[in-house]
């Protein structure tokens, strides 16, 4: 068989693949519930939804910002300073993209203490 037949196979069985199991989840949820109401126990508590978790969101953003951020120093350190590019541009990569992810956690844990202290 040739690569192009390959190619061309493994995303539509992937998304079908993909297709059949969720739908399988979704059946075998429903016969749990089910099973559940036969036997006279409610369902309601498989409905509890935990808070939302928006963390990920501005870790994400400042470590990208952070990452832009040593990026761009990089270039200057490269440029004016004639250091290395490669460590240039990597130091300045991890350093600032360090610091996004530690202002990310003083926002969050600052964030947290503020709900603590609410309830």
């Amino acid at each position: 068989m040739n690569i192009e037949f390959f190619a061309i196979m493994i995303p539509i069985i992937s998304i079908v693949g993909a297709f059949i199991m969720i739908v399988y989840l979704r059946r075998y949820e429903n016969i749990e519930r089910m099973a559940m109401i036969e036997k006279g126990v409610s369902p309601e508590f498989l409905n509890i939804r935990k808070p939302r978790n928006t963390s990920f969101p501005l870790r994400a953003a400042l470590l990208l910002i952070g990452a832009g951020l040593g990026l761009l120093m990089g270039h200057i350190l490269e440029r004016n300073f004639n250091m290395e590019e490669e460590v240039a541009y990597f130091s300045m990569l991890f350093i600032f993209g360090g610091i996004g992810l530690g202002i990310a956690y003083v926002i969050e844990e600052n964030k947290n203490a503020k709900e603590r202290n609410n309830l």
